[in-house]
Parts: C-alpha cells; sequence; structure tokens
C-alpha cells in the first residue's frame, strides 16, 4: 500500500475525463480526491471515469467521499463510470449501492467503450 493517494487527471475529449487513483483512498486523501474532481469537472464534461489502479486501497471514509462526489455529478447531469480491476472492491461497491448511480467496469478500456453507447 502507498502512504498517501495519487491522483491524476487525463482528459480524453471535450465531454470525457479520466482521474487515474493509486494509492491509499482514506479520509485524509478525501479534499485531494474532491479537487480532481472539480479539476475534471467542466461546463462540458459530461463524463467522468475514476480508474482506480491496481496498487490502490479504499476503505469506507474514501468510500463516502466518492459517494459524495457521485451526489455532486448528478446535480450536474454527468455520467460516472468506475474502473475497478478486482472483484472484492466490485462487490463492494454494489453492496453499497453506487452502482446504481454510476457505471461498473473492470478496466479503462471497459469504461470508455462503455460511454460510447
Amino acid at each position: 500500500m502507498w502512504d498517501k493517494m495519487q491522483v491524476n487527471v487525463q482528459t480524453i475529449d471535450d465531454e470525457t475525463v479520466v482521474i487515474n487513483l493509486a494509492g491509499d483512498m482514506t479520509a485524509t486523501s478525501e479534499a485531494m480526491l474532491k479537487a480532481a474532481y472539480q479539476q475534471a469537472s467542466t461546463e462540458t464534461t459530461r463524463n467522468i471515469i475514476f480508474n482506480f489502479q491496481p496498487d490502490y486501497y479504499i476503505d469506507s471514509l474514501g468510500v463516502m467521499a466518492l459517494i459524495q462526489i457521485v451526489s455532486e455529478a448528478r446535480k450536474r447531469k454527468q455520467r460516472l463510470s468506475v474502473s475497478l480491476p478486482d472483484l472484492h472492491s466490485q462487490k463492494i461497491f454494489r453492496m453499497v449501492g453506487l452502482t446504481c448511480y454510476t457505471a461498473l467496469y473492470d478496466n479503462l478500456e471497459n469504461a470508455l467503450m462503455g460511454i460510447k453507447h
């Protein structure tokens, strides 16, 4: 595990942005996650993909921070997708209900294809 979350915001096109996440997503990384969302969320942004790298860790407070962003994105009529590489985390996201508001994919390539449909 990492000591700190690492975030990289990648613009795909005018409507699509990928937020790449690695490291530990905990309560201490909430501000960094929200800042990345604000950077990604422009007037033309319609699709945001949270792309978790294989070497990440997310605790319950990290999930709560993501839920807050989901709520904000819904207000802005943005479509959120999540790329999670492992089945355990996918199961947790389903259990907490995030998949009711986000599309869930196993990798970034599938997430990018999913937003085109």
